[in-house]
């Protein structure tokens, strides 16, 4: 027998390295990625932002992609049947609304998210919305500056331990949004189809219908994901139902209310006043409506923000992908069953 050459023992001793992985951002309006490449450098992973916003944008950018993180890009179905190298799907933030989940697991990606990231967060805003409603904050602030100083407009005012607030979804933040009401001294109940109406929540939330709820709450905070059963679930008619004088909290997802119906309820005064920090497009155009009513107190989609949770969301987010393309279970992934079947390859 020949003996090896001196090429052979080196290719033996020494075997080629495999590719590292490759990770695309397909879409970020955050100010920066620091965290992401700072984990990217440190797996020695291939990390790269592009701007998508389109199905065609997001395939030209990821065609070679192991895994890809995505803010508001739409990944469907289409998208997915185009990416077979694509291993695992990343979202910035708890909805995957943009995201074809069922497509997904037909093709084999694992769809993760970051469900718990911004619960305080959230939780805090809602509160912080809520409250500067009940006691007419910004309506009066604006009302200063125009150098008016009457009470008259936001009146009647009522004590936190009068009023009842209504929290419907009773997740994490809807959970964490009622314990913070009661705090404060609100009576408060909950509605979630996942609780039986007439039972009472381990945090001591008293569970009622979602009707019961919009005919009694004096703030009606909500708290779902955006899903064909969700879509405009507070219409003209909830709306038409509610308590009179009752102010809305919007704090998850923008589709979540008719705006239409809700400019209507505003105007009547059938709600006193709303706190949004949520839209049906956004960022909310220079036309909406609701820009010219005092009764609104506008946010930019910010209920989430924290240095606390920007830093955890960006870390996790990419951790995820990271440990779904390397055949590890991810802290956070919506189809586990994907991780079942051999890990399929390019």
């Amino acid at each position: 027998m020949m003996a090896p050459t001196p090429q052979d023992d080196t290719s033996k001793d020494h075997p080629v390295a495999a590719s590292p992985l490759r990770i695309v951002i397909t879409d970020s309006d955050f100010s920066s990625i620091d965290i992401e490449q700072d984990i990217a450098r440190a797996n020695t992973v291939d990390l790269t932002l592009a701007h998508c916003r389109t199905e065609d944008e997001v395939i030209a950018a990821a065609r070679d992609a192991d895994g890809i993180l995505v803010q508001y890009a739409p990944i469907t179905r289409r998208v997915l049947s185009a990416l077979p190298r694509l291993r695992a799907v990343g979202r910035y933030g708890v909805g995957v609304d943009t995201i074809d989940v069922p497509a997904a697991t037909a093709n084999r990606v694992a769809v993760c998210n970051v469900p718990d990231y911004g619960t305080e967060d959230v939780s805090d805003h809602a509160i912080a919305l809520a409250l500067s409603l009940a006691r007419g904050v910004t309506h009066l602030d604006r009302r200063v500056r125009r150098g008016e100083h009457a009470l008259a407009p936001v009146q009647p005012l009522h004590r936190f331990s009068t009023r009842v607030f209504g929290v419907v979804g009773l997740g994490l933040i809807g959970a964490a949004t009622g314990r913070k009401a009661k705090a404060l001294g609100y009576t408060v109940i909950g509605s979630d189809p996942m609780f039986q109406a007439g039972t009472t929540t381990e945090d001591g939330i008293r569970v009622t219908s979602f009707e019961e709820l919009v005919a009694t709450a004096d703030v009606i905070s909500l708290h779902v994901p955006l899903n064909a059963h969700t879509h405009h679930l507070v219409n003209a008619s909830v709306l038409g139902k509610a308590k009179p004088g009752a102010v809305l909290v919007n704090t998850c997802r923008g589709g979540v209310v008719d705006t239409a119906a809700l400019v209507g309820a505003l105007t009547t005064g059938q709600l006193k006043a709303a706190g949004l920090d949520v839209f049906e497009e956004e960022p909310l155009p220079r036309t909406s409506p609701l820009l010219q009513l005092d009764n609104v107190t506008l946010t930019p989609h910010a209920a989430w923000y924290s240095e606390e949770s920007y830093g955890e969301l960006k870390r996790r987010t990419l951790e995820n992908v990271l440990d779904a393309c390397s055949g590890r279970t991810p802290r956070n992934i919506l189809n586990p069953e994907v991780l079942d079947s051999a890990v399929h390859t390019a």
